[in-house]
């Protein structure tokens, strides 16, 4: 979209507004914009302003939703081990590099691993009745585990889940942002249904790996999502491939092709696939995610391209979608 154009004794000036600062073909648009408006008779100068306005989710009432928070996407998985908090963390600091502005919320009640991952462990300040998130590589983060610490076992029922998820959405300050990601619990429970009771989730993102015995979970979260009325943005496939720089072919160690072969099953996006990598363990040990510590390398790139998918799949469910659907949470 293009807005406020001046034009002053041949300089022309404008503002060419994206819908997500993840846009990949960014710089092709300014480009091509400049040559178009430098070939008009009478213009000797260009000056264009790319910025972006991520477009709140599925036409959301802000008095529905979370104050100052445009798009809510739900990272999940059907099991644990698949490595879905690394790919939460990696696409929600992803995001962030491209300007736009994230939070990411922890709600993996009994394995908060979130604060590790992002290299902050200290308690969150509280200011009159509101949590001040913490923040580290761009993004705001909460998590039980800033508040729970240490080796402290985390006890509770439903009822009590479905309470912290309440306090964390709706008493943390998160301020404005274009996107708040959700770190899911592994699995189909309480805290999956208590996210979408209480807010509008703009969509999900189902993290997978290559073998039968994780899509077959998946399967399970792609219909609990479905039957909540929350609409599925893609499938990300982790630890796709192992390289070793003596063999040149990729080894598929988990075998090969499952996330994409699902992905079409349920017609949704492949969002891509991240390779198995001793950078990115060390990433998540270290408190410094891939896409800041190897930003060059092949499994940053793979975040930072799935980053950019996710947001153009948010922009266009958010410009395509402009109500609601009801949620049916029976059986």
């Amino acid at each position: 979209m293009i807005r406020d154009v001046t034009i002053d004794n041949g300089a022309v000036s404008f503002r060419f507004v994206l819908t997500t600062p993840a846009c990949p073909v960014k710089e092709q648009l300014e480009h091509q914009a400049r040559e178009v408006v430098a070939a008009i008779p009478g213009v000797k100068q260009v000056t264009v302003k790319m910025e972006a306005q991520v477009p709140q989710g599925r036409g959301i009432p802000e008095k529905a939703g979370i104050p100052g928070v445009r798009n809510i996407i739900a990272v999940s998985s059907g099991k644990g081990g698949v490595g879905k908090s690394t790919v939460a963390v990696n696409l929600a600091v992803a995001l962030a590099q491209t300007g736009a502005r994230v939070g990411l919320l922890d709600t993996d009640v009994y394995g908060p691993n979130v604060p590790i991952m992002m290299g902050v462990i200290e308690e969150p300040r509280v200011r009159g009745n509101k949590i001040i998130p913490r923040e580290a590589h761009g993004v705001k983060f909460m998590s039980i585990g800033l508040i729970n610490r240490g080796d402290k076992p985390v006890i509770m029922r439903g009822p009590m889940l479905h309470g912290v998820v309440q306090q964390f959405l709706r008493d943390v300050e998160w301020g404005e942002l274009d996107y708040l990601v959700v770190d899911m619990p592994p699995g189909t429970g309480d805290v999956q249904l208590s996210l979408a009771q209480l807010v509008p989730v703009s969509g999900a993102v189902l993290v997978t790996t290559p073998q039968e015995v994780a899509l077959a979970d998946v399967r399970k979260a792609f219909n609990m999502f479905k039957q909540v009325g929350i609409p599925v943005f893609g499938i990300v496939e982790n630890m796709s491939y192992f390289t070793h720089p003596n063999i040149p072919e990729p080894i598929y160690i988990f075998g090969q092709g499952g996330g994409e072969k699902m992905a079409k099953q349920f017609e949704t996006v492949f969002l891509g696939e991240i390779p198995l990598s001793i950078e990115v363990r060390e990433g998540g040990d270290s408190g410094v995610p891939v896409v800041v510590g190897y930003p060059q390398s092949t499994q940053a790139k793979a975040f930072q391209a799935i980053a950019e998918r996710l947001a153009a799949q948010v922009s266009v469910a958010a410009m395509a979608s402009p109500e609601l659907p009801e949620l049916n949470l029976g059986g």
